[in-house]
C-alpha cells in the first residue's frame, strides 16, 4: 500500500491506476479507524476496484467548543489496518495541502444540512462539504463509501453529488455495531466504564421507538418515550426525530423510506445513531 501526502504524487498514483484500466473506490475518513472504516474498505474492494483511503482531520467541520484538539490520532495503527485490508493507496495530506494561505471558498448544502447536526452544530456540514469536494477533485473516484451512521453527512454528501452534477456513485454501509448494538464511533474511546455500559440504552430506546412507529403507533408518543428512555440512562439528549430518509423533513410521508435520528450526550462524548422505519404489516 502506497501512502502519500502531496498532490502531485497522488494525481500520478492515479493516472497509473486509469492506465491499467481499473475504477476507483475512495473510502473518506478521520482516521482513529475501526470495524466500521474496514467495512467501507471492504465494500469497496468486493467492487473489484482500486481503493483510495483518505485520511484527514478536518478543522473545519468542528466547532469552536469541540474537539478537534482531542480528536484521536492513530497514523501507525491507522495504516497497519487499512493494509491488512487491502487498501491500495492512503492519501494523508497535511493542512496547508488541504487549506493552503488565503484559502477561501466554502460548499454549502442547504435543506438537508438545516436541522439536527446542522442546527446543534453550526457551520459543521459546510466544512463536510467543503472538504469532500476537495477529496473528490483530488481522487476523482467513480464511486465513493460513507457509513450510514453518519445519516445526515450521507444525505449531504448526496444532495451536494446530485446539485454539482459530479459523476461519482455515492454507497452507504450500513452501521457496523458492538455486540450489544452500540454503533462503531471514534469517539467510544472517549466514554469510561460505567459511560460505557449505560451508552448501550441509545440504540436500544432507538429500538424500541422504531418498532413502535414501524407498527404503527403514535410517532410523537414514541419518540417522547425514547427521549425519557435516554434521559433515564444519564444522556443529555440532543435530539431525537423521524425524518424523511432523503429530504430529512421531520416526520416523512409514511409511504415513503423514513428514518429515526438521534445524538445524545452522556458525561463529555457526544453520540449519534440513525435506525431506519420498517413497517409492520396489519
Amino acid at each position: 500500500m502506497q501512502t502519500i501526502r502531496q498532490t502531485e504524487s497522488l494525481r500520478e498514483a492515479v493516472a497509473a491506476f486509469r492506465a491499467e484500466g481499473a475504477r476507483i473506490a475512495l473510502v473518506p475518513t478521520m482516521g482513529a479507524l475501526h470495524a466500521g472504516h474496514m467495512a467501507l474498505v471492504e465494500a469497496a474492494k468486493r467492487t473489484g476496484t482500486r481503493v483510495i483511503a483518505s485520511i484527514f482531520v478536518n478543522p473545519k467541520q468542528f466547532g469552536a467548543n469541540e474537539d478537534l484538539s482531542r480528536y484521536p490520532r492513530k497514523e501507525t495503527a491507522d495504516t497497519r489496518m487499512l493494509k491488512e485490508a487491502g487498501c491500495d493507496l492512503l492519501w494523508m495530506p497535511p493542512v496547508e495541502i488541504m487549506y493552503p494561505q488565503d484559502f477561501a471558498t466554502n460548499i454549502s448544502v442547504a435543506g438537508v444540512s438545516d436541522g439536527l447536526d446542522g442546527a446543534a452544530r453550526p457551520g459543521h456540514f459546510d466544512g463536510v462539504a467543503t472538504v469532500v469536494t476537495k477529496l473528490f477533485n483530488q481522487v476523482r473516484p467513480d464511486t465513493a463509501y460513507f457509513g450510514e451512521k453518519d445519516f445526515q453527512q450521507l444525505a449531504v454528501i448526496r444532495r451536494m453529488v446530485i446539485d454539482l452534477d459530479l459523476d461519482i456513485e455515492i454507497v452507504g454501509v450500513p452501521t457496523q455495531r458492538e455486540d450489544d448494538g452500540l454503533a462503531l464511533s471514534s469517539r467510544n474511546i472517549y466514554l469510561d466504564d460505567e459511560q460505557r455500559a449505560r451508552a448501550v440504552a441509545l440504540p436500544r430506546a432507538l429500538g424500541v421507538a422504531a418498532k413502535a412507529i414501524g407498527r404503527g403507533d403514535d410517532a410523537e408518543a414514541a419518540l417522547d418515550t425514547a427521549r425519557e428512555s435516554l434521559r433515564a440512562a444519564g444522556f443529555e439528549v440532543d435530539y431525537v426525530e423521524l425524518v424523511d430518509a432523503e429530504t430529512l423533513a421531520p416526520d416523512g410521508d409514511p409511504a415513503r423510506p423514513r428514518r429515526l435520528l438521534a445524538a445524545a450526550r452522556i458525561g463529555t462524548t457526544r453520540l449519534i445513531d440513525n435506525l431506519a422505519i420498517e413497517l409492520v404489516p396489519a
